[in-house]
This record gives C-alpha cells, structure tokens and sequence, in this order.
C-alpha cells in the first residue's frame, strides 16, 4: 500500500480505534500526514507511540479485534505473526488480540486497495474519582 507512513491499513484502524476508545482524537491529530517526521514509518512505531498515549491518559488496551478486507494477498500465513507483533506492541498477551482476514467476494467494498475494521476495549488503569470529576 501506498501512504504518508508504511500504510498498514490494519494498525491505522488499530490505533484510531484506541485512540477513540480513549476520547484522544485520531491518528491524524497525533501524526498528521504533513510532519515529514511520519513521512516512511513503521505503523509498529506509531503503535507503540500510540500506547505511550494511551498510557499517559491512564489507559491499556484488554482486547483487540482487527477484520483486513482485501481480495488478495491470501493473509492466513502471516495471521500468528501479525497478532504477535500486535500483541507486543501493545504489550498485552497474544490470546487477547484477535486478527482475522477476509474478501468481499468481489463486492469491491474497498475499491482496489485493501480495508481494515478495529475494534478494542480499553481499561482504566486508575479510577478517577467520579464525584470530584462532576461536581
């Protein structure tokens, strides 16, 4: 794929998904496609930057769900690999990352390129005190 950074389709979604579970904007706030600094990173790169943001906010992801939506390449031998890496970035255990590939049959949903669907919960790593919050 063709983008700013390496345009893994799978860890963008991935960390807006995180990113908006958290209430912290997008990716494009936090690594806009203008700042030469992103211009060729490694998606895994912005992950781990991602979690170090979510970590400030006193968030940590407890599962995440990510669907790649593409008619080729065949992804199933790179699956294991994919969640590992995943998994590591966000420093949870592998058996809560899912990763799954699928087509549309020839639907075309996602023009010629390849898609991809986040979805993750993310825990609070400390409770705020909920009454001094809304008072």
């Amino acid at each position: 794929m063709l983008g700013h950074s390496d345009a893994d389709v799978a860890l963008h979604a991935l960390m807006d998904a995180l990113l908006g579970a958290a209430a912290l904007g997008d990716i494009g706030a936090h690594f806009p496609d203008s700042d030469p600094a992103y211009k060729g990173i490694s998606s895994l790169k912005l992950l781990r930057q991602t979690m170090k943001l979510l970590d400030k906010a006193g968030y940590k992801p407890s599962n995440i769900d990510i669907t790649i939506i593409a008619e080729a390449p065949k992804l199933a031998p790179y699956i294991t690999q994919m969640r590992s890496n995943t998994a590591k970035a966000c420093e949870i255990p592998i058996e809560f990352v899912s990763v799954k590939a699928t087509t549309e049959e020839g639907l075309n949903l996602s023009g010629k390129g390849i898609a991809a669907n986040a979805v993750c919960m993310v825990k609070r790593q400390s409770s705020p005190n909920i009454h001094e919050t809304f008072t």
